[in-house]
């Protein structure tokens, strides 16, 4: 059963898109994943904000660009999380999708990570998933250790091989 809902306003964000969906597979957090235009289909886009939370869904991550009104308007209907991930656009460089995902009016909160941050996206939607789930908090724990283990492995090399060997 998907707690987790990816959205996004075109195919064209799918290679940001599919990186929050390969941490949720990582952690076996079940999504669903739909491409909906909030501007091109307001009617579809309303029923699937309105029906997300009685799917069971727990959290939606929207991804969007340019005007970038999709996580805003996930966040004006569903009453729970909503996690906004700004998309590179080759006109402003992501900062037009940024400031307009980053900058809703107060009651209407978007947690937004950096310019295609996919990735982050479906870690910070764990950790608000892991708030009730012991398991998946121990699973968030563990990716931390690696983390820490890969930086150190890294140090390690750079030490024994010094930095003009390094790459």
């Amino acid at each position: 059963m998907p707690l987790v809902s990816i959205v996004m306003g075109s195919d064209s964000d799918m290679p940001v898109m599919k990186k929050a969906a390969e941490v949720l597979d990582r952690f076996g957090i079940g999504y669903e994943m739909r491409i909906i235009s909030a501007h091109r289909e307001p009617d579809l886009f309303f029923e699937y904000a309105k029906g997300a939370e009685g799917r069971g869904i727990k959290v939606v991550i929207a991804g969007a660009g340019m005007a970038a009104h999709l996580p805003g308007m996930c966040a004006a209907i569903f009453p729970l999380p909503v996690i906004g991930i700004p998309m590179h656009t080759t006109s402003l460089g992501g900062k037009d999708s940024l400031y307009s995902i980053v900058q809703m009016p107060s009651g209407i909160p978007v947690a937004t990570v950096a310019i295609n941050g996919g990735a982050n996206a479906a870690l910070l939607a764990a950790k608000i998933l892991a708030v009730s789930d012991p398991e998946l908090l121990s699973k968030l724990k563990e990716y931390s250790a690696e983390l820490k283990e890969q930086v150190e492995q890294k140090d390690r090399r750079l030490s024994e091989t010094g930095w003009k060997d390094y790459a």
